[in-house]
């Protein structure tokens, strides 16, 4: 979702750095994964494609933030008929 974010806090010898990973565009989402010893954090399309990545030594990094965009308080709601799933609209 556009608004999505990262932010990556790294150990960066005597101080430490912060870098920030956005999704840009609407339909963009921001994926992290930790493999190897290595912290990627990704900006991704909706067919999967990665658009840029960023990588981080996993002993280095102090703190992975994940911050979502706020989403309405409605909707989720908007869709619903109020009844269960498998229940016979005609009884």
């Amino acid at each position: 979702m556009k608004g999505d974010r990262v932010e990556i806090v790294v150990d960066a010898g005597d101080t430490t750095r912060t870098y920030e990973v956005v999704a840009s565009r609407a339909g963009r989402r921001v994926e992290t994964a930790v493999r190897r010893g290595v912290v990627e954090v990704s900006e991704v399309t909706r067919s999967g494609t990665v658009v840029r990545t960023a990588r981080f030594m996993a002993n280095r990094v102090l703190a992975l933030v994940e911050q979502p965009i706020p989403r309405e308080d409605g909707s989720e709601q908007k869709g619903r008929t109020g009844r269960p799933l498998r229940e016979d609209p005609e009884t």
